[in-house]
């Protein structure tokens, strides 16, 4: 084990430190355009669709900020109830005299993704923005993605998805991750590699859902299937970055873990539905999955080489302290605490370095305030801390699938 350590080491330090470089140089080659949105060459028509199972909380704002967004072909705003069980088709019922182009239905299939099609069925738009029940497109959103769907061949634009409720230290860390998912997305657009347009806000050319029979109901996470299948069906897909949706994240870290586990248990879901694709089918085979599969599976990787090597040095320090009182040797020498530099520590550092440099860079370009003293606490802890639980999560994803349990909560 010990023989082959150094280079599953060096092999995951490669892909890191070459994944990073890969997009620090998308970026440069594409800085000067990367906020341009074209200008619509025709306004579409828009039905909204908003999935809603128990958002008493957040379903008003939502509407909303829907309504609010500027766009003057809105043809309607239906919202899909999926049993709720408190005020949520209460309050959907007031606000509809408020605003004419509100309609509710229900849909007595459990899941979100089987109220989707439900009111993928019913809408009347040109385009199709999904909306979930707590996030909320800003103002010009719509407008600003329009533009993108002058290309026949584009059937998804997505945009940014940022936190709306950063004001604990734990919603600062998904707001620091948030938008570097964000983006991240916009340089895999160059590439023609956009493998999720996310549920708080995305907006589909009808046909293109019609194509590939609409939403998957069966899976955990319907919008990363969606951008899959779409892909899969010579779609493409684009990232408008200079709009976005706000969304509600998780308070707790129970809350997040959920939610992610959720979402690698969905793309668990993918690779297995998609797995001929490998290797073949264009961008779809031969970059997003293998991508996919190398951000899902590559912090297991760096989890168990430091699992092996932390047992180790508990396991050599239990026979050493066995032995030194056996034989009344010192346990513990100035020998122990020198460090002795290697090529392995040196490139540990290097992609720390980088990867913080990346997301400096990212925060600066999307004018977060990084001199701000708690942003500056907070980037180190979402690249230590905050990240290392990752494998975690998937590990528990990998034991639920073990298991045959598929939840949503």
């Amino acid at each position: 084990m010990d023989g082959i350590l150094p280079y599953v080491y060096l092999t995951y330090m490669f892909i890191s430190l070459y994944m990073l470089s890969f997009f620090i140089i998308i970026y440069f080659g594409n800085r000067k355009q990367i906020f341009f949105s074209p200008e619509p060459e025709k306004n579409l028509t828009v039905s909204f669709l908003i999935a809603a199972w128990n958002e008493e909380a957040t379903i008003s704002e939502t509407i909303k900020h829907i309504f609010n967004t500027g766009y003057n072909k809105i043809v309607e705003v239906i919202v899909i109830d999926n049993n709720s069980t408190d005020r949520t088709r209460e309050i959907v019922k007031k606000l509809q005299k408020k605003y004419p182009k509100l309609k509710l239905v229900q849909e007595k299939k459990q899941g979100k993704g089987h109220a989707l099609n439900y009111g993928l069925k019913i809408a009347k738009g040109e385009l199709i923005a999904v909306v979930d029940a707590d996030s909320y497109p800003a103002k010009g959103s719509i407008g600003k993605m329009m533009g993108f769907f002058n290309d026949k061949k584009v059937g998804a634009v997505t945009a940014p998805i940022t936190v709306r409720n950063p004001s604990t230290f734990f919603s600062k860390l998904q707001s620091i991750e948030y938008k570097v998912i964000a983006f991240s997305r916009k340089l895999l657009d160059y590439v023609d590699s956009i493998y999720v347009t996310p549920g708080p806000l995305a907006l589909y050319r009808k046909k293109a859902l019609e194509d590939i029979g609409g939403f998957d109901a069966n899976n955990l996470t319907e919008d990363i299937e969606a951008t899959w299948h779409l892909t899969y069906a010579g779609w493409e897909r684009r990232m408008c970055l200079s709009t976005e949706a706000t969304t509600t994240v998780p308070k707790t870290l129970k809350g997040w873990f959920v939610q992610r586990r959720r979402w690698n248990l969905g793309g668990l879901q993918c690779l297995n539905k998609y797995k001929t694709s490998l290797g073949r089918k264009g961008m779809l085979g031969w970059f997003i999955m293998p991508f996919f599969i190398l951000n899902t599976f590559m912090g297991l990787i760096g989890l168990g080489v430091f699992a092996y090597l932390f047992g180790k040095r508990i396991f050599s320090k239990f026979l050493l302290a066995k032995y030194s009182i056996l034989v009344g040797t010192p346990m513990v020498t100035l020998n122990d605490f020198y460090l002795t530099p290697s090529v392995l520590n040196y490139l540990g550092v290097v992609l720390f370095v980088v990867g913080l440099i990346f997301t400096l860079m990212v925060l600066s370009i999307l004018n977060e305030k990084i001199l701000k003293k708690e942003n500056i606490l907070n980037i180190p802890f979402y690249m230590t801390i905050y990240l290392i639980i990752y494998p975690f999560i998937m590990l528990s994803a990998l034991w639920h699938v073990v298991r045959r349990k598929r939840v949503w909560r």
